[in-house]
């Protein structure tokens, strides 16, 4: 008898806790579970594209050559120049992995400063509505940082260099035209659209698996969406 009445203690109280909606929980509460998940996205998106290989590995973020020279990249291969984008691009997603340690800061702060009232209307959102909100608040003061650690990591190994010399023989065959956006503002874009693009996956998964938030009020609330 003790272990049926146990049983269906235990049933109730699961059906209450799968019956949670967000009206259940406080403000606080909502704010801090997000918080919580966007935290966790954020250094996870750092970690990974941090590391050596993090962006050149993962197709999902990979940089390759900008406009025209990267659309015409399989015409230089085939006039040999294979071996010079390849070592561009190594070295182009090797700025990335370096710069992209230093966002995990502002990132955390921007997640910090969020309000009671952004909480709700954020989480009942598009699947990546946390990560545009961070975004939006974020991007510029990343940029700022970026910016000149990738023209450090450029000026290292010879990127700027690389890439003038590069779109000039790629003008030469006339598969490009002359004109060509600073190679160090282009791999911060690239950087930047791969940072948000890691933590908007680390969302996603999130929300449709709440066990994968690492806290439990981060569960909870996203269980009850």
């Amino acid at each position: 008898m003790k272990r049926a009445a146990l049983m269906l203690c235990t049933v109730l109280l699961s059906f209450n806790v799968a019956a949670l909606s967000l009206s259940d929980l406080t403000q606080q509460d909502t704010a801090t579970g997000l918080k919580d998940a966007l935290s966790q996205g954020a250094r996870v998106a750092v970690r990974e594209l941090g590391q050596p290989g993090g962006f050149s590995d993962n197709p999902d973020v990979r940089i390759e050559l900008p406009g025209k020279l990267g659309s015409a990249a399989r015409t230089l291969k085939m006039m040999g120049m294979g071996s010079q984008i390849t070592a561009l691009e190594n070295s182009m997603n090797q700025a990335a992995e370096a710069a992209v340690p230093q966002a995990e800061t502002i990132l955390i702060n921007a997640i910090s400063s969020m309000s009671l009232s952004d909480a709700k209307g954020i989480l009942t959102g598009g699947e990546d509505a946390a990560t545009r909100y961070l975004e939006s608040s974020s991007r510029d003061d990343i940029r700022a940082l970026f910016l000149p650690a990738v023209k450090q990591a450029t000026d290292q190994v010879g990127v700027a260099q690389q890439y003038n010399a590069l779109a000039t023989q790629a003008a030469g065959f006339g598969v490009v035209d002359s004109s060509a956006s600073s190679v160090e503002s282009y791999v911060t874009e690239q950087a930047l659209d791969g940072l948000f693009e890691m933590i908007a996956q680390q969302e996603a998964t999130i929300r449709s698996d709440p066990a994968a938030a690492a806290s439990s009020l981060a569960q909870k609330v996203f269980d009850a969406l």
